[in-house]
C-alpha cells in the first residue's frame, strides 16, 4: 500500500474513541445486532479514513519507458529519418516497453503519449504536429518529455537533434532532470547538404550627411561555386541589379552610394543564386538615417494650387515635395522621411486607407508634422468625418449643432448584387453607417439595397433610434444579379413623402443594370420635386457612362474609385456637401485667441478673409484666430509625438484674396509649417537588437552616458504591417537601456524614442531571419555529450536504433484508484446500517425454518403426512393453535371476576389492557404468557403484538362481559348467554387469524 496524504491518518485516534464509546453506549442495542452495528460504522470510517490518506495498493513491475524528443527545426530538415529511426527502436523493445514522442522547434508538443503499442507504419514514424521551425529550443522538449515520464514513474529522455540551439538553453535542465532521476541519452544528427547560398550580413551607416558618400557591404556565404545576381532597393524602389561570381565559403562584396535625400531610408538586399534550394535567407535588411535641412511633403487635391505654399518655403530654404493624394506611399517608413506633411484641399475620397492610417501614425508615433490647408474639398467638405487624420487634427468635422442646418432626407441605394461580396459590401455598410453618425436627429434617412428587385433595408424614419438603424444596415448580405431603375424608382417615391428641406439620393454600384427603359424621366422628376441625386461607381465593371450621366441630369455629384476603401469618405463627404452651412461666405477680420508665440506673427494687424469652412475646435486645441461666429480660422495642438495644425479658409486667393497679397504671408506660413516639425531630443540613441526565439532583446544606448533620463525613457515600435508596440526600457548601466519586443517577422522596425517630457529621436534596428538558416552555424555535438554526461545518459549512434531500450529496467510502482470503490462500499455500508437499526428480523425463527427445510432436502424432498398432504397439515396445525388460544382467552374470563371485585367503585370494565390474574399485585406490570407448547409458533408476530390482540379482544368480551354482571346483580346471570359471547369471541380470533394467513401467503 501506499500513503499519500500520512497525515490523515492520524484520524484513527478520534476512530478508536468513537468504536470505544459505541461498545459502551448504545443500550437500545443489544446482543449480536449491536456487534453488528458497531463493526459497519467502524468499517466505513475506515475507508473514509483511507479515501482521504490516499492509500492506494500497487503492484511493482520491471519497465522501461522512453520518451523520442525529435528535432523538426529547419536546420536539422530530417523528418523521414528521424522516423525511420523511431520506428525502428519501437521495433526493437520488449512487449511491455513503452515509447512516447515529443517534436521540438521554437515549442515542443506531443506527437504520441507514452504506449506499448507499436507504430501503425513499422517502417517509419510520421510527424504529424506543427511546430515552428525557424528556431530550436531543445529545453522545451526535455520539460515536456520529462513530464511525460514522471506521470509515468520514469524512463529515459532520447534526443535526436544536431545540438544548433538558437532559443532556450538545454544544458539549464540539467538540475531540474537529475532531481527527477531521468537520464538524457543524445543521438547527434547531422543535417543533410544543401546547394545553397546566403546572405550572412548587409551593413549600412545608420546615420549619414545629405551628399555623403558610403558603401553597402556584403557578406555572402555559398556551399558551392556559382554566380548569382544581387539586387538592392532603397524605400521598395530598386537601386542596382548586379552580378556576383560565388565562391564554395565566405564571399564578401560592397556596393557605393551617396546620400541624396535627407530623412529615415530602409534598404533591401536580395540574392539569386543557381540551384538554391533554401530561399529564407536570401533577403536582408538596413536603413540608414540622413541628416540634411528640413524637408515636407506637399500634397495637393488640385494640380499648381500649392504656388503660394512652395514660394513661403523656398524663401525659407525649406525642401519640399509636392505629390498628387494618389501618389502616397503604403510604406510607413517613406513618411518618416519628411519633417512635415501638407494637406492643400485634399478630399479624403482620394487618399486610400492605409496612407491615411500612416499619416497619423506619423505624426502621433514619429513627431512628423501635419498641417491641413483649406478650401471646398478640405475638412467636413472633404469628408473626413471619423477618418485617422480627423484624430490628429485639432478640429472636428462636424459642427457640434452650434448653427442652424437645413432638414435632410437622404436615402441610401445600395447594391448588393453577388459582385459586391468581400469587402466591397462591407465598406459599403461601413460608408452607410458613418453617414448615420454624421446625421442630426432631426434628419430622415431611409436604406434600400436591389439586386434583382428592391429590398427595404430601413424605411424612411428619424434618427431616433441609430443602433437599431446601424444594426438593420449590418444585416445586409450579397446575393443576386443588379437591377437599378426600379430600386431608383422606389427610392424616389418614398423620398416624396419625407418632410424635409433638402432631399438627396446616393447610388453605389459595382455593376451594370440588366435592364434600362430610360432614365430622363425620373430625373426629371427628381428636380422637379427639388431632389438631387449623386452616384458612386465602385470598379471598372460599374456603367461608368449610366453614372456620370444620371449624377449630372439629377444636379449631383459623380464619384468613381477603384479603391473601395474609400467609400466611408464619399458618403461622409455628400452628406456633408447637402448643407451648404458648412461654407460660410462673409467678409471679416479673423480674431485673436490664443496665440501664444504667434502673437508677434500679427502684431502690425492681419488681412481680411472672405470664406472658411466651418468646424468645430476640439477641447484641448489652442485657437489662435476666430472667426465672428467663434468658429476656428488658425487652431494648432499636439498630437502624440508630433503637432498639427488647421487652417480653415484656403490659400489660393480664392477665399483670401487679402492674405495671399500680404506682404509677411511667407514668413507667417512658413512659421506655421515650422512649429510642426520634430522636436528632436539633444541626445541621440543608439539601438541594437538581437534575436531570441519569439522576442528580440532590445539595447537602447544613449552617447552622452547620462542615467538621469532612465525613469522617463520611453519608446514606440512599428514594423512593416503597421503593428505597434509600446515599450518601457529599463536602465541597466549608465545611458544603457533593456526592452524586450515581441516579433513575428524579418525586416526593418521604426522606432520612436523619447522621455515623458515629449520630443525624441527616430531610429530603428533590423530583425534579420532566422539563425536556423545561416550556412555558418555549425552543429554543437559537444553540447549534446555534455547533455548525456551530466544527467548520467549515452550517447548513441543513428546505425543501432535498437540500443534506445537497452538499459537496465526500473521497478515501477502500478498504483490502481480504488476510491470510487471504497465511496460505493461505504455507501452500501452505510444502508446496511440503516436497516439493522431500523427492520426487527426474526433470524432465530428464520434460522429453524431453514433448518426443517435442510432436514427435508437431505432426506430426498418434503414427504407427505399419513393422514394427508402438505395444505392439509397446515390447516391441522392451524386449528391446534385456534383451540390453544380459546383456551387462553377461557383462563382469562375465569380470572376476570377477582380482579373486577379488587378494581375501586366507579372502575371502567371495557379497558383495553384486559383483566389482570388472579394473585398478582396491582402495582406490577402484568404479562400475559401462553403456554410452553405454543412458544415460537405464532404465526409472524411477537409476543407483544399477541399480547395485544389478545387484550384487545378480551377487552370487547370483559365489556360484554360487564353488562352482563350488572344485569346479573338484578336479575341473574343466563349461562346460554355467557356461552354465546365465548363464540363470537372464538369466531372473530378465527377471521383474524385466516386473515393474516392469507397476508403471508
Amino acid at each position: 500500500m501506499q500513503v499519500n496524504s500520512p497525515v490523515f491518518l492520524l484520524l484513527l485516534l478520534p476512530w478508536a474513541l468513537f468504536v470505544w464509546w459505541m461498545l459502551r453506549g448504545t443500550a437500545r442495542l443489544k446482543g449480536g445486532r449491536k456487534a453488528a452495528v458497531v463493526a459497519i460504522r467502524s468499517v466505513i470510517m475506515l475507508l473514509l479514513i483511507a479515501i482521504a490518506a490516499q492509500v492506494q495498493p500497487y503492484w511493482t513491475t520491471d519497465q522501461r519507458n522512453v520518451v523520442f524528443v525529435a528535432d523538426r527545426s529547419a536546420s536539422v530538415n530530417a523528418d523521414r529519418e528521424l522516423g525511420e529511426w523511431i520506428a525502428q527502436a519501437m521495433k526493437d523493445k520488449a512487449a511491455d516497453d513503452r515509447g512516447g514522442i515529443v517534436a521540438i522547434g521554437l515549442d515542443a508538443a506531443v506527437e504520441r503519449a507514452l504506449s506499448p503499442e507499436q507504430m501503425l507504419n513499422a517502417e517509419r514514424y510520421s510527424f504529424r504536429a506543427k511546430v515552428n521551425g525557424q528556431f530550436t529550443d531543445v529545453s522545451q522538449g526535455l520539460r515536456l518529455a520529462s513530464g511525460l515520464l514522471q506521470q509515468a514513474g520514469g524512463g529515459r529522455i532520447v534526443v535526436m537533434s544536431d545540438g544548433a540551439e538558437n532559443a532556450g538553453s538545454m544544458l539549464r535542465q540539467v538540475n531540474m532532470l537529475k532531481s527527477a532521476g531521468i537520464a538524457v541519452d543524445v543521438v547527434p544528427i547531422t543535417p543533410p547538404q544543401l546547394t545553397d547560398a546566403a546572405i550572412e550580413s548587409f551593413t549600412v551607416p545608420q546615420a549619414l550627411r545629405q551628399g555623403e558618400k558610403f558603401n553597402f557591404e556584403f557578406t555572402i556565404n555559398s556551399t558551392t561555386a556559382g554566380s548569382g545576381e544581387l539586387r538592392l532597393y532603397a524605400d521598395n524602389r530598386e537601386l542596382s541589379r548586379s552580378t556576383v561570381q560565388l565562391e564554395a565559403g565566405e564571399n564578401q562584396f560592397a556596393l557605393q552610394s551617396a546620400a541624396l535625400e535627407p530623412g529615415f531610408h530602409q534598404f533591401r538586399a536580395e540574392l539569386y543564386a543557381e540551384g538554391d534550394e533554401r530561399e529564407q535567407n536570401n533577403v536582408a535588411y538596413g536603413f540608414s538615417k540622413v541628416s540634411g535641412p528640413p524637408n515636407v511633403l506637399i500634397v495637393e487635391g488640385e494640380p499648381g494650387s500649392s504656388g503660394n505654399v512652395e514660394a513661403a518655403l523656398k524663401a525659407s530654404f525649406i525642401g519640399y515635395d509636392t505629390i498628387a493624394p494618389e501618389r502616397l506611399s503604403v510604406e510607413l517608413a517613406s513618411y518618416a522621411a519628411y519633417d512635415s506633411i501638407i494637406l492643400n484641399n485634399v478630399p479624403a475620397t482620394r487618399i486610400a486607407e492605409k496612407p491615411m492610417e500612416w499619416i497619423a501614425k506619423a505624426v502621433s508615433d514619429y513627431g512628423i508634422g501635419l498641417v491641413m490647408l483649406g478650401g471646398n474639398d478640405s475638412f467636413g467638405l472633404g469628408g473626413y468625418f471619423k477618418t485617422p487624420i480627423e484624430r490628429a487634427l485639432p478640429v472636428y468635422m462636424d459642427l457640434k449643432g452650434k448653427r442652424q442646418i437645413p432638414t435632410l432626407g437622404l436615402v441610401l441605394v445600395i447594391d448588393r448584387s453577388g459582385s459586391m461580396d468581400g469587402g466591397k459590401l462591407e465598406l459599403a455598410k461601413e460608408a452607410a453607417m458613418r453617414t448615420i453618425e454624421l446625421m442630426r436627429d432631426e434628419d430622415t434617412v431611409a436604406v434600400v439595397a436591389f439586386d434583382s428587385s428592391p429590398w427595404w433595408i430601413v424605411e424612411p424614419t428619424k434618427l431616433t433610434d441609430r443602433k437599431k438603424i446601424i444594426s438593420q444596415i449590418q444585416g445586409i448580405q450579397p446575393e443576386g444579379g443588379t437591377e437599378i431603375y426600379t430600386a431608383l424608382s422606389e427610392a424616389y417615391n418614398k423620398l416624396l413623402e419625407v418632410q424635409a428641406q433638402r432631399k438627396h439620393i446616393i447610388l453605389l454600384t459595382d455593376g451594370q443594370s440588366s435592364t434600362n427603359p430610360g432614365y430622363s424621366a425620373l430625373t426629371s422628376s427628381m428636380v422637379d420635386k427639388q431632389m438631387t441625386m449623386s452616384t458612386v461607381a465602385v470598379g471598372d465593371g460599374a456603367d461608368q457612362m449610366l453614372l456620370k450621366s444620371l449624377a449630372e441630369a439629377a444636379k449631383g455629384r459623380y464619384y468613381f474609385t477603384k479603391d473601395e476603401s474609400t467609400l466611408p469618405a464619399i458618403f461622409s463627404r455628400e452628406t456633408v456637401m447637402m448643407s451648404r452651412t458648412y461654407i460660410v461666405e462673409q467678409t471679416f477680420t479673423p480674431a485673436l485667441g490664443q496665440s501664444g508665440n504667434w502673437s508677434a506673427l500679427w502684431k502690425n494687424g492681419l488681412p481680411q478673409l472672405n470664406a472658411y469652412i466651418a468646424t468645430t475646435a476640439k477641447e484641448t486645441a489652442e485657437v489662435a484666430l476666430l472667426s465672428p461666429d467663434g468658429d476656428p480660422i488658425l487652431a494648432r495642438w499636439p498630437y502624440g509625438s508630433g503637432r498639427a495644425v488647421a487652417w480653415t479658409s484656403d490659400m489660393t486667393g480664392r477665399w483670401s484674396r487679402d492674405w495671399v497679397n500680404w506682404q509677411s504671408l511667407p514668413g507667417v506660413l512658413t512659421e506655421w509649417i515650422k512649429w510642426t516639425f520634430p522636436q528632436f531630443e539633444s541626445v541621440p540613441y543608439q539601438v541594437n537588437a538581437e534575436l531570441d526565439g519569439r522576442k528580440a532583446n532590445i539595447v537602447i544606448c544613449s552617447e552622452s552616458g547620462d542615467s538621469d533620463l532612465a525613469a522617463k525613457l520611453n519608446a514606440v515600435v512599428n514594423n512593416d504591417a503597421g503593428e505597434t508596440q509600446k515599450l518601457e526600457p529599463i536602465p541597466i548601466a549608465p545611458g544603457e537601456y533593456e526592452a524586450s519586443l515581441s516579433v513575428t517577422q524579418p525586416g526593418v522596425y521604426l522606432m520612436r524614442i523619447g522621455g515623458e517630457e515629449g520630443g525624441g529621436t527616430t531610429s530603428g534596428f533590423v530583425i534579420p531571419y532566422s539563425p536556423e538558416y545561416k550556412l555558418s552555424v555549425n552543429n554543437d555535438a559537444e553540447a549534446l555529450k555534455q547533455l548525456a554526461e551530466a544527467t548520467g545518459g549515452r550517447v548513441l549512434s543513428l546505425d543501432k536504433p535498437g540500443e534506445a531500450f537497452r538499459f537496465d529496467p526500473e521497478k515501477q510502482r502500478q498504483l490502481i484508484d480504488w476510491s470510487r470503490s471504497l465511496l460505493i462500499a461505504a455507501l452500501l455500508l452505510l444502508l446496511a446500517d440503516i436497516a439493522l437499526r431500523r427492520i426487527s428480523i426474526p433470524w432465530s425463527r428464520l434460522a429453524s425454518w431453514l433448518r426443517q427445510r435442510m432436514r427435508g432436502w437431505s432426506r430426498g424432498g418434503l414427504k407427505a403426512a399419513p393422514g394427508g398432504d402438505l395444505s392439509s397439515q397446515s390447516m391441522t396445525r392451524l386449528q391446534q393453535r385456534k383451540s390453544r388460544t380459546a383456551e387462553f382467552y377461557d383462563r382469562g374470563k375465569e380470572e376476570a371476576p377477582a380482579i373486577n371485585s379488587s378494581r375501586p367503585a366507579g372502575g371502567h370494565s371495557g379497558s383495553s389492557l384486559g383483566p389482570r390474574p388472579t394473585g398478582v399485585d396491582r402495582n406490577q406490570p402484568v404479562h400475559l404468557k401462553r403456554p410452553d407448547s405454543d412458544a415460537g409458533k405464532m404465526p409472524g408476530h411477537g409476543l407483544r403484538q399477541g399480547q395485544e390482540k389478545a387484550a384487545q379482544g378480551q377487552g370487547k368480551g370483559q365489556g360484554g362481559q360487564g353488562q352482563g354482571q350488572g344485569q346479573g346483580r338484578d336479575q341473574g346471570q343466563e349461562p346460554g348467554k355467557a356461552n354465546t359471547q365465548q363464540g363470537d369471541g372464538n369466531d372473530k380470533m378465527s377471521r383474524l387469524l385466516a386473515a393474516k394467513n392469507r397476508t403471508k401467503r
